[in-house]
């Protein structure tokens, strides 16, 4: 800057120095003394112009210099952010960006998109009250919206909060990752309920501003990159956020937890009981939700006694720290059979749905019993951060686990489903688990993963660790007649690992299957660790550029429940065993 200032002086001084020469030889060329008497005034006259000029060119050039450094730090900051031209626009509307740390410019971006979603919030509540004639479907679609851009709100509240000085923003490295990963999912999630209407008028009507929220978030990971990590977070991981492992559970799951997931029924202590026979305090699940306290800090424990209970189960934003103890897999069963051939969502066609933060589950079965016909039918939807479920089985057919959002922990539970089964953006490990591909439709491939993974910068992605990938029994007779693959690429940068696995001779040698053409084959990374079994066989695996077979330990362990999902800081309170490493 200083340079480009120096050169603009000397050529104006070199201008100046030229003009006054010029008006001085033309005024001593031959004349009277009247024309002479007028050159020179014209000369003092142009003299004192050029003056007045450079004077104000100077001080509108120095005035400029701040402005200029101002847009400096906004281009360097948004350096490698996928939407480059706003991440500058909106860090150049910021006052005083000198003064400005990259943890502080986030925060002023993730501030201004807390304002983008309200005032999306309002104009979707607005289209539900007035807009006529909506179909069911469209209904339940906005109603979805509302409460994502609800939560959206509150994790980019809590992300100010963690990027305030007094907190150590770079203690909080994973955790922002993961709240603004989620907030960016949370605006897709909205425009795919959309997508499933007949009209897609009030889709167009809000898909920009959502766009427009997603490219924020976007820049705000992008951002979060450069700035300063804490010693811990160091570590060159693909998963970081899962965090270390405890016993067999991350170690976010507290030992208090540990204890309730591997205490027997008859030893543990209930803060409510339900039971269909009337022997509890409640004879169904969801009375005994809205009965248990909000915002709790504390674990909750709501025994569920054996028997078949025909709900859907809404765990909201703020009953968090809620634990289901059920009676065993088949034993304790919430049934339900909503889907979206009937008008449902596929967001609210889950049987239990989960919002509250830290939620554990144990011993019981969950249902969609929509049937294949049915198309998408979610058994269970979680969106709980730091969510965890031991000796759980989930059954359905098409979309039966939705992993929506946040961090979330599977240990010995069985899934059942055919179409895309276990799909959504969460950061999450299946740990010795059952991963059963069931009999689909006719004309019908069975998939056992499809992971949404929006942005590179996501830490989302799908670890299936020490599993068995099989066939239930409805299949095994007919299963030459239908393909089976591992996944395919819901999304751009779709992100899902199988390692140490059992996979049965049931799926397709190519492995992987293509969502749409070349979608994503070369931005998504799919990868096979030790796995064993004679669907292992890697020969004759898809040859996408995204795809690869992991030969490093080092690389595999990065999506271990140690570097994935942070569970060393929080598993280990649950109680679910779990294992840190790739054993």
């Amino acid at each position: 800057m200083k340079i480009f200032m120096h050169s603009i002086f000397a050529r104006l001084l070199s201008l100046y120095i030229y003009t006054y020469i010029f008006c001085l030889l033309s005024s001593l060329s031959p004349s009277g003394p009247a024309t002479m008497f007028i050159m020179r005034r014209r000369t003092k006259i142009q003299l004192l112009v050029l003056t007045i000029s450079i004077t104000l060119f100077l001080v509108q050039a120095s005035s400029s210099i701040p402005v200029l450094h101002h847009l400096q730090i906004a281009h360097s900051a948004c350096e490698g952010t996928l939407y480059p031209e706003l991440c500058v626009s909106t860090l150049s509307s910021f006052p005083d960006l000198t003064s400005k740390t990259i943890s502080q410019m986030i925060s002023s971006t993730v501030n201004y998109t807390v304002k983008e979603v309200e005032i999306s919030a309002s104009n979707c509540t607005d289209i539900r009250k007035n807009l006529k004639a909506q179909d069911p479907l469209e209904q339940r679609a906005l109603d979805d919206c509302l409460e994502l851009f609800d939560e959206t709100i509150s994790e980019l509240q809590t992300a100010l909060s963690d990027l305030s000085p007094k907190s150590s923003p770079s203690k909080h490295y994973n955790d922002l990752q993961t709240l603004l990963s989620a907030a960016m999912t949370n605006q897709y999630t909205c425009l795919d309920g959309l997508s499933l209407g007949n009209e897609q008028v009030i889709r167009e009507e809000i898909k920009q501003n959502l766009n427009n929220i997603s490219h924020l978030v976007s820049n705000s990971l992008a951002m979060l990159t450069k700035m300063p990590k804490a010693a811990d977070t160091l570590k060159d991981e693909v998963f970081p956020e899962y965090g270390k492992m405890a016993g067999r559970f991350p170690g976010w799951v507290s030992p208090k937890d540990r204890k309730l997931l591997q205490a027997s029924t008859n030893t543990m202590k209930f803060d409510l009981v339900v039971a269909k026979d009337g022997s509890g305090n409640f004879r169904t699940i969801g009375e005994a939700v809205a009965a248990a306290p909000n915002s709790s800090a504390t674990r909750f424990v709501i025994y569920i006694k054996a028997g078949t209970y025909f709900e859907n189960v809404d765990v909201g934003k703020k009953k968090t720290m809620l634990m289901f103890v059920g009676d065993g897999i088949g034993k304790t069963v919430v049934k339900a059979s909503r889907n979206v051939v009937d008008g449902w969502t596929t967001f609210r066609s889950a049987t239990v749905a989960v919002v509250g933060n830290g939620f554990i589950a144990r011993d019981m079965t969950i249902e969609n019993a929509a049937g294949p016909s049915k198309h998408q039918a979610v058994a269970l939807r979680s969106g709980s951060d730091l969510s965890a479920f031991y000796r759980c089985s989930f059954v359905g057919y098409q979309d039966t686990l939705y992993v929506h959002s946040l961090r979330q922990f599977y240990r010995e539970c069985d899934i059942y489903g055919t179409v895309d089964f276990i799909f959504g953006n969460a950061a999450v490990v299946f740990q010795n688990c059952n991963l059963y591909a069931r009999r689909p439709n006719a004309n019908q491939k069975n998939i056992f993963t499809a992971q949404g993974r929006e942005d590179p910068n996501q830490n989302t992605g799908i670890s299936i660790l020490n599993c068995k990938v099989t066939l239930a029994a409805d299949l095994s007779p007919v299963k030459s007649s239908f393909h089976t693959y591992l996944g395919r690429p819901w999304k751009e940068y779709s992100r899902t690992v199988f390692i140490g696995s059992y996979l049965d001779d049931l799926i397709n040698p190519a492995g992987w299957l293509e969502w749409s053409g070349n979608f994503g084959l070369s931005t998504l990374y799919y990868g096979e660790y030790m796995n064993k079994g004679p669907g292992s066989d890697t020969t004759n695996r898809v040859k996408w550029p995204g795809y690869r077979v992991i030969n490093s330990s080092t690389e595999a362990t990065q999506f271990t429940v140690a570097s994935f999902i942070q569970g060393g800081g929080w598993l280990s309170s649950t109680g679910i065993p779990y294992s840190a490493g790739l054993s």
